[in-house]
Protein backbone atom coordinates (compact mmCIF):
# COMPACT_ATOMS: atom_id res chain seq x y z
CA UNK A 1 0.00 0.00 0.00
CA UNK A 2 1.47 3.52 -1.08
CA UNK A 3 2.07 5.81 1.87
CA UNK A 4 0.22 9.36 1.86
CA UNK A 5 1.52 12.41 3.37
CA UNK A 6 -0.77 13.75 6.43
CA UNK A 7 -1.51 17.11 4.58
CA UNK A 8 -3.41 15.02 1.32
CA UNK A 9 -5.65 12.85 4.15
CA UNK A 10 -8.56 14.60 3.15
CA UNK A 11 -8.88 13.41 0.04
CA UNK A 12 -8.53 9.61 1.34
CA UNK A 13 -11.25 9.99 3.59
CA UNK A 14 -12.86 6.14 3.65
CA UNK A 15 -10.03 4.60 2.33
CA UNK A 16 -7.25 2.48 4.50
CA UNK A 17 -3.88 4.46 4.37
CA UNK A 18 -0.49 4.38 5.54
CA UNK A 19 1.49 7.37 6.96
CA UNK A 20 4.93 7.50 8.45
CA UNK A 21 6.05 9.80 11.05
CA UNK A 22 7.08 10.67 14.50
CA UNK A 23 5.10 10.37 17.37
CA UNK A 24 4.11 13.76 18.62
CA UNK A 25 2.71 12.58 22.09
CA UNK A 26 0.37 9.75 23.21
CA UNK A 27 -2.34 9.49 25.77
CA UNK A 28 -4.28 6.66 26.91
CA UNK A 29 -7.45 5.57 28.31
CA UNK A 30 -7.72 1.81 29.14
CA UNK A 31 -7.94 0.07 26.01
CA UNK A 32 -7.38 2.44 23.30
CA UNK A 33 -3.99 5.03 22.71
CA UNK A 34 -4.48 8.26 21.22
CA UNK A 35 -1.06 9.33 19.33
CA UNK A 36 -0.94 12.68 17.63
CA UNK A 37 1.50 11.83 14.42
CA UNK A 38 3.65 14.38 12.72
CA UNK A 39 5.52 13.97 9.19
CA UNK A 40 6.57 17.32 8.60
CA UNK A 41 3.43 18.54 6.70
CA UNK A 42 0.70 18.02 8.99
CA UNK A 43 -0.41 16.49 12.09
CA UNK A 44 -2.57 13.44 12.57
CA UNK A 45 -4.68 11.62 15.56
CA UNK A 46 -4.56 8.40 15.46
CA UNK A 47 -6.29 5.52 17.54
CA UNK A 48 -5.14 2.24 18.92
CA UNK A 49 -7.70 0.15 19.89
CA UNK A 50 -6.65 -3.17 21.69
CA UNK A 51 -9.91 -4.97 19.97
CA UNK A 52 -8.40 -4.02 16.75
CA UNK A 53 -4.59 -4.38 16.57
CA UNK A 54 -4.93 -7.14 19.30
CA UNK A 55 -2.50 -7.85 21.99
CA UNK A 56 0.82 -7.69 21.13
CA UNK A 57 0.69 -4.51 18.88
CA UNK A 58 -1.26 -2.71 21.44
CA UNK A 59 1.63 -3.58 23.52
CA UNK A 60 3.80 -2.42 21.45
CA UNK A 61 2.12 0.87 21.00
CA UNK A 62 2.47 1.39 24.83
CA UNK A 63 6.20 1.58 24.46
CA UNK A 64 6.37 4.55 22.19
CA UNK A 65 7.79 7.78 23.52
CA UNK A 66 8.15 11.01 21.67
CA UNK A 67 8.99 11.50 18.43
CA UNK A 68 9.46 7.70 18.18
CA UNK A 69 9.63 6.67 14.64
CA UNK A 70 6.65 4.71 12.83
CA UNK A 71 4.30 3.18 10.07
CA UNK A 72 0.62 3.53 10.83
CA UNK A 73 -1.93 1.29 8.68
CA UNK A 74 -6.00 2.68 9.59
CA UNK A 75 -9.03 3.28 8.39
CA UNK A 76 -9.47 7.46 7.62
CA UNK A 77 -12.21 9.21 8.98
CA UNK A 78 -13.74 12.94 9.68
CA UNK A 79 -14.29 13.78 12.74
CA UNK A 80 -14.14 17.73 14.17
CA UNK A 81 -13.34 16.77 17.42
CA UNK A 82 -10.24 15.76 16.29
CA UNK A 83 -7.08 17.54 15.79
CA UNK A 84 -7.07 18.45 11.77
CA UNK A 85 -10.16 17.33 11.65
CA UNK A 86 -9.44 13.60 10.98
CA UNK A 87 -8.52 10.49 12.56
CA UNK A 88 -7.16 7.12 11.65
CA UNK A 89 -8.37 4.11 13.31
CA UNK A 90 -5.08 2.21 13.35
CA UNK A 91 -5.40 -1.91 12.40
CA UNK A 92 -1.45 -1.94 11.95
CA UNK A 93 1.38 -0.03 13.69
CA UNK A 94 4.99 -1.06 12.94
CA UNK A 95 7.97 1.02 15.29
CA UNK A 96 10.82 1.63 13.36
CA UNK A 97 12.86 2.97 16.64
CA UNK A 98 11.82 3.75 20.41
CA UNK A 99 13.18 7.52 21.06
CA UNK A 100 15.34 8.21 24.06
CA UNK A 101 13.57 10.40 26.36
CA UNK A 102 13.24 13.76 24.27
CA UNK A 103 15.16 16.76 26.01
CA UNK A 104 13.15 19.08 24.91
CA UNK A 105 9.23 19.15 27.18
CA UNK A 106 6.27 21.30 26.94
CA UNK A 107 7.77 23.43 29.90
CA UNK A 108 9.99 26.67 30.25
CA UNK A 109 13.10 26.27 28.54
CA UNK A 110 16.19 29.07 28.42
CA UNK A 111 16.88 30.40 24.95
CA UNK A 112 20.60 29.17 25.42
CA UNK A 113 19.30 25.46 26.11
CA UNK A 114 16.50 26.09 22.99
CA UNK A 115 19.59 27.07 20.72
CA UNK A 116 21.75 24.30 22.43
CA UNK A 117 19.08 21.73 21.27
CA UNK A 118 18.27 23.56 18.29
CA UNK A 119 18.66 20.30 15.56
CA UNK A 120 15.84 19.26 17.85
CA UNK A 121 14.00 22.42 18.49
CA UNK A 122 12.87 22.60 14.77
CA UNK A 123 10.63 19.84 15.58
CA UNK A 124 8.02 22.13 17.49
CA UNK A 125 5.43 23.85 16.00
CA UNK A 126 6.78 27.24 16.28
CA UNK A 127 9.50 26.41 14.91
CA UNK A 128 7.61 24.61 12.02
CA UNK A 129 5.39 27.53 11.07
CA UNK A 130 8.20 30.09 10.87
CA UNK A 131 10.34 28.02 8.35
CA UNK A 132 7.41 26.84 6.48
CA UNK A 133 6.97 31.15 6.61
CA UNK A 134 10.56 31.49 5.58
CA UNK A 135 10.04 28.74 2.52
CA UNK A 136 7.50 30.22 1.44
CA UNK A 137 9.04 33.81 1.18
CA UNK A 138 12.03 32.46 -0.88
CA UNK A 139 9.60 30.91 -3.23
CA UNK A 140 7.85 34.37 -3.47
CA UNK A 141 11.51 36.40 -4.40
CA UNK A 142 12.20 33.67 -7.27
CA UNK A 143 8.69 34.17 -8.12
CA UNK A 144 8.69 37.64 -8.50
CA UNK A 145 11.82 38.12 -10.47
CA UNK A 146 11.16 34.95 -12.36
CA UNK A 147 8.06 36.74 -13.35
CA UNK A 148 9.40 39.61 -14.76
CA UNK A 149 11.95 38.59 -17.12
CA UNK A 150 14.99 38.56 -14.57
CA UNK A 151 18.18 36.20 -14.95
CA UNK A 152 19.32 34.09 -11.66
CA UNK A 153 22.96 34.37 -11.64
CA UNK A 154 24.83 33.23 -8.91
CA UNK A 155 27.42 34.95 -7.45
CA UNK A 156 31.20 33.48 -6.29
CA UNK A 157 30.85 32.68 -2.17
CA UNK A 158 35.03 33.07 -1.96
CA UNK A 159 35.89 36.66 -3.51
CA UNK A 160 39.20 38.60 -3.71
CA UNK A 161 37.92 42.06 -2.18
CA UNK A 162 35.21 43.46 -0.17
CA UNK A 163 32.06 44.91 -1.08
CA UNK A 164 30.24 46.46 2.37
CA UNK A 165 33.63 47.68 4.26
CA UNK A 166 37.16 45.74 5.16
CA UNK A 167 36.12 45.29 8.99
CA UNK A 168 33.99 42.79 8.34
CA UNK A 169 35.32 40.29 6.35
CA UNK A 170 35.85 36.64 7.03
CA UNK A 171 39.28 35.93 6.00
CA UNK A 172 40.45 32.18 4.71
CA UNK A 173 43.59 30.88 2.76
CA UNK A 174 42.74 30.32 -0.77
CA UNK A 175 45.66 28.16 -1.65
CA UNK A 176 48.71 30.63 -1.81
CA UNK A 177 46.50 33.42 -1.66
CA UNK A 178 43.82 35.29 1.06
CA UNK A 179 40.40 34.83 -0.19
CA UNK A 180 37.00 36.16 1.73
CA UNK A 181 33.86 35.06 2.28
CA UNK A 182 30.82 36.50 0.33
CA UNK A 183 29.70 39.94 2.15
CA UNK A 184 27.40 40.69 -1.25
CA UNK A 185 26.65 39.60 -4.90
CA UNK A 186 26.40 43.16 -5.26
CA UNK A 187 29.32 43.79 -7.52
CA UNK A 188 28.97 40.53 -9.52
CA UNK A 189 25.77 41.09 -10.44
CA UNK A 190 26.68 44.39 -11.83
CA UNK A 191 28.52 42.60 -14.37
CA UNK A 192 25.71 39.94 -14.99
CA UNK A 193 23.46 42.51 -15.62
CA UNK A 194 25.66 44.22 -17.88
CA UNK A 195 25.29 40.90 -20.03
CA UNK A 196 21.71 39.84 -19.26
CA UNK A 197 19.68 43.48 -18.73
CA UNK A 198 17.65 41.92 -15.45
CA UNK A 199 19.37 39.67 -12.89
CA UNK A 200 19.39 38.84 -9.49
CA UNK A 201 20.91 36.54 -7.34
CA UNK A 202 20.28 34.31 -4.17
CA UNK A 203 22.88 32.75 -1.86
CA UNK A 204 24.29 32.89 1.41
CA UNK A 205 26.22 36.40 2.49
CA UNK A 206 28.87 36.98 5.70
CA UNK A 207 29.54 38.97 7.97
CA UNK A 208 31.79 39.42 10.83
CA UNK A 209 30.15 41.82 12.73
CA UNK A 210 30.72 41.37 16.54
CA UNK A 211 27.14 42.83 17.14
CA UNK A 212 25.08 40.65 19.80
CA UNK A 213 21.75 42.40 18.83
CA UNK A 214 18.31 40.61 17.86
CA UNK A 215 18.96 41.87 13.83
CA UNK A 216 22.41 40.47 13.42
CA UNK A 217 23.66 36.98 11.89
CA UNK A 218 26.88 36.39 11.01
CA UNK A 219 25.33 34.44 7.78
CA UNK A 220 22.47 35.09 6.13
CA UNK A 221 20.96 34.97 2.85
CA UNK A 222 20.32 37.83 0.82
CA UNK A 223 18.10 38.17 -2.62
CA UNK A 224 19.51 40.76 -5.10
CA UNK A 225 18.61 42.15 -8.15
CA UNK A 226 20.53 44.28 -10.59
CA UNK A 227 19.18 46.22 -13.55
CA UNK A 228 20.96 47.56 -16.43
CA UNK A 229 19.55 51.31 -17.12
CA UNK A 230 17.66 51.68 -14.14
CA UNK A 231 17.99 54.58 -11.54
CA UNK A 232 17.19 55.22 -7.58
CA UNK A 233 13.71 56.13 -8.31
CA UNK A 234 13.47 52.13 -10.56
CA UNK A 235 14.62 50.78 -7.57
CA UNK A 236 11.67 52.28 -5.08
CA UNK A 237 9.62 51.32 -6.99
CA UNK A 238 10.59 48.13 -7.12
CA UNK A 239 11.72 47.17 -3.66
CA UNK A 240 7.68 48.58 -3.11
CA UNK A 241 6.29 46.28 -5.24
CA UNK A 242 9.02 43.58 -4.18
CA UNK A 243 7.87 43.45 -0.59
CA UNK A 244 4.29 43.73 -1.35
CA UNK A 245 3.83 40.55 -3.38
CA UNK A 246 5.80 38.60 -0.60
CA UNK A 247 3.86 39.73 1.89
CA UNK A 248 0.66 39.15 -0.24
CA UNK A 249 1.75 35.52 -1.11
CA UNK A 250 2.12 34.84 2.51
CA UNK A 251 -1.17 36.15 3.63
CA UNK A 252 -2.78 34.07 1.07
CA UNK A 253 -0.33 30.80 1.75
CA UNK A 254 0.21 30.71 4.90
CA UNK A 255 -2.45 32.01 6.81
CA UNK A 256 -2.30 28.87 9.35
CA UNK A 257 1.46 29.26 10.03
CA UNK A 258 0.63 32.76 10.69
CA UNK A 259 -2.18 31.76 13.09
CA UNK A 260 0.41 29.25 15.13
CA UNK A 261 2.41 32.31 15.68
CA UNK A 262 0.13 34.63 16.90
CA UNK A 263 0.64 37.13 13.95
CA UNK A 264 -1.43 40.00 13.99
CA UNK A 265 -2.07 39.64 10.25
CA UNK A 266 -4.13 42.85 10.11
CA UNK A 267 -0.71 44.75 10.42
CA UNK A 268 0.51 42.74 7.43
CA UNK A 269 -2.81 43.18 5.12
CA UNK A 270 -1.80 47.09 5.69
CA UNK A 271 1.43 46.56 3.71
CA UNK A 272 0.32 47.73 -0.05
CA UNK A 273 1.47 50.23 -2.23
CA UNK A 274 2.50 53.23 -2.12
CA UNK A 275 4.67 53.63 0.82
CA UNK A 276 5.78 56.20 2.08
CA UNK A 277 9.34 57.62 0.50
CA UNK A 278 10.88 60.56 2.81
CA UNK A 279 14.75 61.89 2.63
CA UNK A 280 17.15 61.29 5.30
CA UNK A 281 17.14 64.96 5.83
CA UNK A 282 13.76 64.71 6.69
CA UNK A 283 14.46 61.41 8.61
CA UNK A 284 16.77 63.40 10.62
CA UNK A 285 14.64 66.21 11.36
CA UNK A 286 11.33 64.04 12.26
CA UNK A 287 13.74 62.08 14.49
CA UNK A 288 15.01 65.17 16.38
CA UNK A 289 11.38 66.27 16.95
CA UNK A 290 11.18 63.21 19.01
CA UNK A 291 13.77 64.39 20.64
CA UNK A 292 16.36 61.75 19.18
CA UNK A 293 19.97 63.44 19.02
CA UNK A 294 20.80 62.67 16.06
CA UNK A 295 22.37 65.07 13.67
CA UNK A 296 23.09 65.42 9.44
CA UNK A 297 25.73 62.84 8.97
CA UNK A 298 25.18 60.32 11.63
CA UNK A 299 23.97 56.58 10.03
CA UNK A 300 21.29 55.49 11.91
CA UNK A 301 21.36 52.37 14.10
CA UNK A 302 18.61 49.87 15.30
CA UNK A 303 16.77 53.14 18.01
CA UNK A 304 16.49 55.56 14.86
CA UNK A 305 15.29 52.54 12.78
CA UNK A 306 12.40 51.81 15.51
CA UNK A 307 11.49 55.36 16.16
CA UNK A 308 11.06 56.63 12.50
CA UNK A 309 9.49 53.56 11.61
CA UNK A 310 7.12 53.78 14.63
CA UNK A 311 5.26 56.63 12.74
CA UNK A 312 4.21 54.46 9.42
CA UNK A 313 1.86 51.32 9.05
CA UNK A 314 3.98 49.93 6.27
CA UNK A 315 7.75 49.96 4.77
CA UNK A 316 8.78 53.28 4.76
CA UNK A 317 11.66 54.26 2.13
CA UNK A 318 14.35 56.84 3.15
CA UNK A 319 16.77 57.88 0.42
CA UNK A 320 19.69 59.93 -0.61
CA UNK A 321 21.79 59.38 2.46
CA UNK A 322 25.12 61.60 2.99
CA UNK A 323 27.72 60.14 0.26
CA UNK A 324 29.96 59.80 3.45
CA UNK A 325 28.89 57.24 5.34
CA UNK A 326 27.62 55.22 1.72
CA UNK A 327 29.56 52.46 0.08
CA UNK A 328 32.68 53.43 -1.92
CA UNK A 329 29.92 52.36 -5.31
CA UNK A 330 27.13 54.89 -4.72
CA UNK A 331 26.48 56.88 -6.80
CA UNK A 332 26.07 60.87 -5.97
CA UNK A 333 22.95 63.43 -6.66
CA UNK A 334 24.47 65.43 -9.27
CA UNK A 335 22.33 67.93 -7.67
CA UNK A 336 23.31 67.48 -4.23
CA UNK A 337 27.07 65.53 -4.56
CA UNK A 338 27.22 65.21 -0.81
CA UNK A 339 24.29 63.44 -0.82
CA UNK A 340 24.42 59.41 -2.57
CA UNK A 341 21.39 58.26 -5.01
CA UNK A 342 20.37 55.20 -2.30
CA UNK A 343 17.64 53.80 -0.31
CA UNK A 344 16.90 51.91 2.33
CA UNK A 345 13.36 50.59 3.33
CA UNK A 346 12.24 50.28 7.12
CA UNK A 347 9.88 47.46 8.31
CA UNK A 348 7.02 48.81 10.22
CA UNK A 349 6.78 47.65 14.16
CA UNK A 350 11.00 48.11 14.90
CA UNK A 351 12.47 45.65 13.04
CA UNK A 352 14.90 47.68 11.41
CA UNK A 353 16.17 48.46 7.31
CA UNK A 354 14.86 45.21 5.58
CA UNK A 355 16.15 46.40 1.80
CA UNK A 356 19.42 48.39 1.19
CA UNK A 357 20.73 49.68 -2.30
CA UNK A 358 20.66 52.50 -5.09
CA UNK A 359 22.37 53.60 -8.05
CA UNK A 360 25.63 52.54 -8.98
CA UNK A 361 28.33 54.94 -10.12
CA UNK A 362 29.22 53.82 -13.94
CA UNK A 363 31.74 56.21 -14.50
CA UNK A 364 35.29 54.87 -14.64
CA UNK A 365 37.51 57.64 -13.11
CA UNK A 366 34.69 58.60 -10.32
CA UNK A 367 34.86 54.80 -9.62
CA UNK A 368 38.39 54.58 -9.46
CA UNK A 369 38.74 58.16 -7.54
CA UNK A 370 36.16 56.39 -5.25
CA UNK A 371 37.71 53.19 -4.61
CA UNK A 372 41.40 55.15 -4.10
CA UNK A 373 39.29 57.44 -1.48
CA UNK A 374 38.13 54.42 0.50
CA UNK A 375 42.04 52.99 0.12
CA UNK A 376 40.73 49.61 -1.24
CA UNK A 377 43.44 47.91 -3.06
CA UNK A 378 42.68 48.87 -6.87
CA UNK A 379 44.36 45.32 -7.93
CA UNK A 380 41.35 43.52 -6.59
CA UNK A 381 38.73 46.12 -8.35
CA UNK A 382 40.57 45.55 -11.79
CA UNK A 383 37.34 43.14 -12.98
CA UNK A 384 35.00 46.04 -11.41
CA UNK A 385 36.64 48.70 -13.02
CA UNK A 386 37.03 47.16 -16.46
CA UNK A 387 32.59 47.33 -16.28
CA UNK A 388 32.94 51.12 -16.82
CA UNK A 389 35.10 50.62 -19.65
CA UNK A 390 33.15 48.47 -22.07
CA UNK A 391 29.34 49.72 -22.81
CA UNK A 392 28.94 51.56 -18.91
CA UNK A 393 25.43 52.81 -18.59
CA UNK A 394 23.51 54.13 -15.54
CA UNK A 395 22.40 51.03 -13.63
CA UNK A 396 20.80 50.01 -9.87
CA UNK A 397 19.91 47.39 -7.29
CA UNK A 398 19.17 46.15 -4.24
CA UNK A 399 19.82 43.74 -1.52
CA UNK A 400 16.89 42.08 0.95
CA UNK A 401 18.22 40.20 3.79
CA UNK A 402 15.77 36.68 4.11
CA UNK A 403 16.51 36.18 7.75
CA UNK A 404 15.07 39.94 8.73
CA UNK A 405 12.06 40.18 6.38
CA UNK A 406 10.98 36.64 8.35
CA UNK A 407 11.72 38.06 11.51
CA UNK A 408 9.07 40.67 10.54
CA UNK A 409 6.25 39.16 9.03
CA UNK A 410 6.41 36.62 11.78
CA UNK A 411 6.42 39.16 14.43
CA UNK A 412 9.64 37.19 16.08
CA UNK A 413 11.81 38.96 18.47
CA UNK A 414 15.02 37.95 17.23
CA UNK A 415 16.35 36.52 14.20
CA UNK A 416 18.07 33.91 15.45
CA UNK A 417 14.46 31.65 14.99
CA UNK A 418 14.55 32.40 11.03
CA UNK A 419 16.84 29.82 10.10
CA UNK A 420 17.33 26.99 10.74
CA UNK A 421 21.07 26.81 11.78
CA UNK A 422 21.60 30.23 12.80
CA UNK A 423 25.39 31.75 13.32
CA UNK A 424 25.74 34.27 15.88
CA UNK A 425 28.52 35.72 17.65
CA UNK A 426 30.49 33.18 19.44
CA UNK A 427 27.97 30.62 18.63
CA UNK A 428 28.89 27.88 15.90
CA UNK A 429 27.02 24.93 17.49
CA UNK A 430 25.46 22.44 16.32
Amino acid sequence: MPFISIEEVARHVGREVTIRGWLRHRRSSGKIHFLVVRDGTGDLQAVVSKGTVGEEQFAESAKLTQESSLILTGNLKADARAQGGYELEVTRIQPLQIAEPFPIQPKEHSVGFLMEHRHLWLRSHRQHAVLRIRHEIIRACRNFFDERGFVLVDAPIFTPNACEGTTTLFQTDYFDEKAYLTQSGQLYSEATAAAFGKVYCFGPTFRAEKSKTRRHLMEFWMVEPEVAFAELPDMMDLAEAFLSYIVERVLTARRAELAVLERDVAKLERVTPPFPRITYEEAVARLQQKGNPMQFGDDFGGDEETLLSSEFDRPVIVHRYPTAIKAFYMQNDLTRPDLALCMDVLAPEGYGEIIGGGQRIHEHDKLLARIREHKLPEEAFRWYLDLRKFGSVPHAGFGMGIERVVAWICGLEHVRETIPFPRMLYKLYP
